[in-house]
């Protein structure tokens, strides 16, 4: 937490997480992590978009699915938490405590990132096996399931295929996950469309809640998932983008992946910043205002 003393009970790549109890408080920082590094840099008003979209998809699913939300009310927030208000209003939920599953559950409805390499190699991807003649970006048949392990930070998740999967966490708890997260993705995507937005693919965390499976983490946000325009859309090429592709593009065309991470050029900083804010107002039909200023 910025300016604060409080320390983190733990802490993700952008996430830093405060137990309260029989609750967490989830604050989302403005940090920014690219294949699985974290950048230098932070992103203006970042955790405070994610914060905002994860709540207004928790909302409009909450009869599809549980979720972990309690409220992003700044009044909510305990009382050890009062004097840093002005931070955590706006990047912090209040959550229920679950029993994470070690899964990061992506649907994929397109094909491009590391589905497209792979499906170059074999036609398959997480060992899904793919008509011929897909392209980048093409529209799969349907959304797949594609899970992958939960790696620690300074460590790479690994996309494993559906039977790995229920060895790690047994057959019917991977069968909720698969069951689950196509039935959000699809429910989601259907709707980002009428809004003018292809949702490529996602990533969702589940846990148990009093031994029901629930929706936790973050929720369809632009670092959990590929935004492109719907408009304009045709495959063969790599699409423009409302999340933090921008910010992939320009650290695959200046870093080798070695060492620590540059420093994003300002403008690139002010792109992403920009095409986040661009996907909350398209998601939500509501202009980005902070709720504080950065």
């Amino acid at each position: 937490m910025a300016e604060n003393q409080l320390r983190p009970d733990s802490q993700g790549k952008v996430r830093d997480i405060y137990d309260c109890g029989d609750t967490l408080l989830m604050v989302a920082s403005d940090r920014i992590s690219c294949f699985d590094f974290i950048l230098p840099n932070e992103i203006p008003y970042k955790g405070e978009i994610l914060t905002r979209i994860s709540a207004f998809w928790f909302d409009r699913f909450k009869d599809l699915m549980p979720n972990h939300m309690v409220s992003i009310d700044p009044a909510d927030l305990p009382t050890q938490f009062a004097s840093y208000k002005d931070y955590l209003t706006g990047r912090s939920m209040l959550v229920k405590k679950a029993k994470t599953i070690p899964i990061e559950c992506i649907v994929r409805g397109y094909l491009t990132g590391s589905g497209k390499k792979t499906y170059d190699q074999d036609r398959t991807v997480c060992g899904i096996k793919l008509p011929d003649g897909l392209v980048e970006a093409s529209k799969l048949p349907e959304p797949i399931f594609t899970p992958s392990t939960k790696a620690a930070i300074g460590d790479h998740d690994e996309n494993i295929s559906f039977e790995r999967c229920a060895e790690i966490v047994g057959e019917d708890v991977a069968t909720q996950l698969r069951d689950a997260s196509l039935a959000i993705y699809k429910a989601a995507a259907e709707y980002a469309l009428t809004r003018g937005i292809i949702i490529a693919d996602t990533k969702f965390e589940f846990g148990f809640i009093d031994g029901q499976l629930t929706l936790i983490d973050e929720c369809l946000t632009p670092d959990s998932s590929r935004f492109w325009p719907a408009e304009g859309y045709a495959a063969g090429h790599v699409q423009p983008s409302y999340d933090k592709q921008y910010a992939r593009d320009w650290l695959k065309a200046n870093w080798d992946m070695q060492g620590k991470p540059p420093v994003l050029p300002q403008e690139v900083i002010d792109g992403t910043s920009k095409r986040y804010q661009e996907a909350f107002e398209i998601i939500t039909g509501t202009p980005f205002t902070p709720m504080k200023e950065a």
